[in-house]
């Protein structure tokens, strides 16, 4: 189980807002967030992976303490393990598409897998300036997948694919995820483009 109580400080256009998240999530359940612009989802996400901290609150995976302000505990992104597809993709641009994902994984036999669910086996020695944004983005989520994260967090990752595509990749995601046991959080705008691949949800309107 992940167990999230949390409060953040959002910048917003209306002034200062405060998100307040108080949840738990259990393992290998698929959460589809959702809610208005600034509400803070990507913030969400960010604080769970430990890329910003909170300024009140806790975050717990299974027994491991991963955040608790009262304690002064803070774990790094790096011992948190868990995998992020960020919205604008953040390739490396000197890196070939094999090369984002054998940095993340030393695996041949997985990389290959990945390269052929996520369409990419022809444009493995390609860099990110020479794939279309749908290849980018499948490119995002394969390298977030390399490391067989147990906690996947998601922002708007299929915002650039087109339908069909996006429910190859769904399928092939899922079977992924069940397979490993993966908890994933998907951050979407368009909640109705994940159909019923999520079973759980949550709605962040801000304060």
């Amino acid at each position: 189980m992940i167990t999230v109580d949390i409060e953040k400080k959002l910048k917003a256009y209306k002034g200062q807002q405060v998100l307040k998240i108080a949840r738990q999530f259990p393992v290998g359940s698929i959460t589809k967030i959702y809610g208005p612009s600034g509400a803070g989802k990507t913030t969400f996400l960010k604080v769970i992976a430990g890329l910003i901290g909170p300024e009140k609150g806790k975050i717990t995976f299974g027994d491991a303490v991963w955040v608790d302000t009262d304690a002064r505990i803070n774990l790094s992104p790096k011992k948190r393990k868990v995998g992020f597809v960020f919205q604008n993709y953040a390739l490396f641009p000197n890196m070939t598409v094999l090369e984002h994902l054998r940095y993340a994984s030393p695996n041949d036999s997985w990389i290959a897998r990945l390269l052929r669910i996520g369409k990419l086996e022809t444009f493995a020695d390609h860099k990110p300036e020479y794939l279309s944004g749908g290849q980018q983005q499948r490119l995002a989520i394969l390298r977030a997948l390399a490391t067989k994260p147990k906690l996947l967090l998601m922002d708007e990752p299929f915002s650039a694919l087109d339908p069909e595509m996006r429910r190859i990749l769904i399928k092939e995601l899922r079977a992924i995820w069940n397979e490993q046991g993966t908890t994933v959080m998907i951050v979407s705008h368009n909640p109705q483009e994940l159909g019923g691949f999520t079973n759980q949800e949550l709605y962040i309107e801000g304060i």
